[in-house]
């Protein structure tokens, strides 16, 4: 799965409104981002580098695989998979959404 693909899945799982509330960017190192916006209406996805509330550090093959069931999101945290500077509450919201 490419990042636009990635793009598309987290477009389609946050809808109009996530309840998410916040903002959080997927950084994918050289692979880009995605940014996802829960407080605008309605909620936005893009591939922004922009200042977020959480930020969630991951490769590009970890978040294909968070996306489709492969990965848990707290079993990659534990394992270092991903790594979350800003809110950890804007993280533990998005489980709900991914």
């Amino acid at each position: 799965m490419d990042l636009q693909a990635c793009t598309e899945a987290i477009r389609q799982k946050v809808g109009a409104d996530s309840g998410l509330n916040a903002t959080l960017k997927f950084d994918c190192g050289s692979d880009g981002f995605v940014y996802i916006d829960g407080k605008s209406t309605p909620n936005s996805v893009d591939n922004d580098d922009k200042a977020a509330d959480c930020t969630v550090g991951i490769t590009l093959d970890n978040l294909a695989a968070l996306l489709t069931g492969d990965l848990e999101p707290a079993t990659g945290f534990m394992m270092g998979k991903l790594k979350v500077s800003g809110d950890m509450g804007v993280a533990m919201r998005l489980q709900r959404v991914i």
